[in-house]
């Protein structure tokens, strides 16, 4: 215990020691929220990663491979499509955010809308659904304290040292705001997934040279379902497509394309990451296939990281364990930080002023509200399945934010009727499937609520951007909107001129 609970005392330590040291107070709210848009592609990179790939790849997605084989690999397909749609989608998020100030996602879509409708309906689809998350999140932290108590901690006592390393971090989120999460998820990134692939790296030697190799996996591993299967032909595909479309609709990892300095820096940081990832997530689902039929792992699948560490003994356990709270910890400090912004500046906020410090102090007090309100649920619904249930449905929720969002930036003709209606018939339609078909729906060839959500969702969208009348005002707002961006190809960033005489977003006055 000593060692365990030592390495992320001393993990902490480095991570506030740095913190501290490049501790920059905020110029204001604009600046509070998105880190001053003067990151370079590194910090791009990891800070996308740290968010991307958070704590429960470690848990969940290595769980899925040790207990049902190569079906979990869906996390590397996904991630790389999700990278490609981040290189196309860098030029109009940035250079629309730079001009015009945009802070949250929300905020993007009401201004690209030109509504305050479409704004809030995204924000409150976007705050319910990341709720579950930070407390899963909390939950699954815990279960790191679990191993690092090496059997003498319980799993109520866990939760509540999980909870308090968190809301000890949020202090600093709180004070430093987006720059604050920006500098932590580098030295987090490193950890999680420099040092983590050195020890995934280490792990695949042991389990090969034990016999423990892909001979060993055990039956019916290598196969991914198909015809005739329980989940259907199309359910393979769901996991990868709903991941790739959806990965860009929760709050936390758009908000890192505000933060970038250039258009230039997103796309370079796309590069940059791909590898990394690729070679992360291949790697520890690797592992988690080899040992599958390693003693101990069938039993808790959920456990195989820690499993298959303890070949090291205490010390490469506590190692792990600092790993997958580095990796949480991004992930879990950007949920918080985007929510709190966008209570903040879409839900409460009058004046439109980016050195409001009202809107920074009112941002703050919503880290700390949900922080406390997380900290809460994850002891009271401590072995609740329901929420787990809320979760996946989450997803499938935040996902139908997808037509709207990608719809708005790459085409002209969607107008706010199209935003507002296909997003409330796509998550009607995905909630009640999801409820009636919890893993696929067997009538469409096993696709999830999501994807069928999605179909319903994207018609919605098509037949109100051709039906519903746009004004001329409004045609000429959006191409005034779409038409630097056809020559912003191979600049860093790009103003966009408003049509004379006509306030490019009336939303925010």
């Amino acid at each position: 215990m000593l060692i365990g609970y030592g390495a992320i005392a001393l993990f902490l330590a480095v991570v506030v020691v740095v913190l501290e040291r490049t501790r920059v107070r905020s110029s204001g709210f604009s600046d509070y929220t998105t880190g001053g848009r003067s990151f370079g592609p590194w910090f791009q990179t990891m800070s996308f990663l740290n968010t991307w790939l958070a704590g429960s790849v470690f848990i969940s997605f290595a769980g899925m491979v040790a207990g049902g084989g190569i079906i979990g690999y869906y996390l590397v397909f996904y991630s790389l499509l999700a990278l490609a749609l981040m290189f196309f989608m860098a030029k109009p998020v940035h250079v629309w955010g730079k001009r015009f100030d945009l802070r949250t996602q929300a905020e993007l879509l009401g201004f690209r809308y030109n509504s305050r409708a479409v704004r809030r309906t995204a924000g409150l689809i976007a705050l319910v659904a990341a709720f579950p998350w930070i407390v899963l999140g909390m939950q699954s932290l815990g279960l790191v304290f679990v191993h690092l108590g090496f059997g003498a901690t319980p799993a109520v006592v866990a939760i509540i040292l999980s909870i308090l390393v968190l809301s000890f971090r949020q202090i600093w989120t709180v004070r430093m705001g987006m720059r604050g999460v920006v500098i932590s998820d580098m030295v987090q990134g490193i950890v999680a997934y420099g040092v983590g692939l050195v020890v995934i790296v280490g792990l695949l030697v042991y389990l090969l040279v034990h016999g423990y190799g892909f001979d060993a996996v055990p039956e019916g591993y290598y196969l991914l379902p198909g015809p005739g299967s329980e989940a259907g032909p199309l359910y393979f595909f769901s996991l990868v497509f709903v991941g790739a479309i959806g990965g860009w609709c929760w709050p936390d990892v758009f908000v890192r394309l505000f933060t970038a300095r250039s258009t230039a820096a997103i796309q370079k940081s796309t590069v940059l990451s791909a590898p990394i990832l690729m070679a992360f997530s291949t790697g520890l689902c690797t592992v988690a296939l080899l040992a599958a039929s390693f003693p101990g792992v069938a039993e808790d699948p959920n456990s195989v990281w820690f499993t298959v560490a303890a070949v090291g003994g205490p010390v490469l356990v506590a190692l792990a364990g600092v790993i997958v709270l580095a990796a949480t910890m991004g992930n879990i400090d950007a949920l918080i930080q985007a929510s709190s912004a966008q209570l903040s500046n879409d839900f409460t906020r009058t004046v439109p002023d980016a050195q409001s410090q009202g809107e920074t102090r009112m941002a703050k007090i919503g880290t700390v509200i949900i922080t406390v309100a997380a900290a809460v649920c994850a002891l009271i619904w401590l072995e609740a399945p329901a929420l787990y249930m809320l979760a996946i449905v989450s997803y499938a929720g935040i996902v139908q934010l997808g037509p709207t969002l990608y719809f708005g930036l790459f085409w002209k003709r969607g107008n706010a009727v199209a935003a507002v209606a296909s997003m409330l018939a796509g998550i009607g339609t995905a909630g009640v499937l999801q409820v009636i078909y919890p893993t696929s729906v067997p009538w469409l060839g096993g696709v999830t609520s999501g994807v069928a959500g999605l179909l319903v969702n994207t018609a919605v969208y098509i037949a109100c951007a051709y039906l519903v009348p746009t004004g001329t005002e409004e045609r000429r707002r959006v191409d005034a909107l779409f038409a630097p961006l056809a020559t912003a190809a191979h600049r860093q960033a790009q103003d966009v001129e408003p049509v004379p005489g006509q306030e490019l977003d009336p939303v925010r006055s």
